[in-house]
């Protein structure tokens, strides 16, 4: 775990704000070359990823302050709310801020809605990879403590040794590392590699507008729970009834996606 990339005089650089530009980088870069395909032009996939990205990271970080008020910053200057390269985004936050600012963005310069959600579908799923890059390197994010030979260990006074500390788990002292856990950043990370690859090849071969975006709910929602189960971070009074709260929003938004791909192909002419 490495969170400080440099020092620029009085200035920390943290990895996981370096991480977090890439993302929206490579994803400009991405969209901006799929979109001729549909006929959309590139200067306004650069606009709206411009308000993708301020939507997205005010989404991601409401709801992350919400959800961690009272463990992180109830007894915190009002100022840390605002220190977003320490970590602290919550990515389904982060889309639904996102897919808000989008939809905004798209009715006011009346763009084709579904066509853009297309072309930017598999630009999400590839910037998610380079965000959770940034958690692996910030440290938080991580599993449960496990066995198999590729867990991790944090560094003393990470994320991961504060919270077995906490428990106090045998193995964990004020001179040790935390214990192996699930590098569940990895995981993640792997998955979106995935997601984007499949997503760009349907992109090619969509039947109608809005598919792409609506797999992607889907999938992302689906193999997003299936990660969960292998997370370690989450404090205990944040699981109910045994799921976390990203299987609890996994859930709408994955009837989100069946529901619109379900409207949509109805809706829109098939294509040859």
């Amino acid at each position: 775990m490495h969170p400080i990339a440099f020092h620029l005089g009085p200035l920390t650089i943290h990895w996981y704000g370096i991480m977090v530009a890439v993302a929206f980088l490579v994803g400009l870069w991405t969209a901006t070359r799929r979109a001729p395909r549909e006929n959309v032009p590139a200067e306004r996939i650069a606009d709206i990823v411009l308000w993708l990205m301020a939507g997205g990271i005010l989404g991601a970080r409401i709801v992350y302050v919400t959800t961690y008020w009272k463990d992180e910053f109830a007894n915190q200057p009002l100022s840390e709310i605002f220190m977003i390269q320490h970590g602290g985004l919550v990515y389904y936050g982060g889309l639904i801020g996102a897919m808000l600012a989008g939809f905004i963005y798209a009715r006011w310069k009346k763009l084709p809605m579904w066509k853009v959600a297309d072309v930017l579908a598999p630009s999400i799923a590839l910037g998610n990879f380079f965000g959770r890059v940034g958690c692996f390197l910030n440290g938080c994010c991580y599993g449960h403590p496990t066995r198999l030979p590729w867990g991790v260990q944090f560094p003393n006074q990470s994320y991961a040794w504060f919270q077995q500390n906490q428990q106090g788990l045998p193995g964990v002292g004020p001179n040790t590392p935390s214990l192996p856990v699930h590098p569940t950043e990895i995981y993640d990370a792997v998955n979106n590699v995935l997601l984007y690859l499949l997503l760009a090849w349907l992109f090619r071969h969509k039947k109608f507008d809005g598919q792409v975006f609506a797999t992607y709910l889907v999938g992302y929602a689906v193999t997003r729970t299936f990660m969960e189960y292998f997370r370690g971070d989450y404090p205990s009074d944040h699981i109910h009834y045994g799921l976390t709260p990203g299987m609890l929003i996994s859930l709408p938004i994955f009837i989100a996606g069946l529901a619109l791909g379900a409207i949509l192909s109805q809706r829109e002419p098939k294509r040859a």
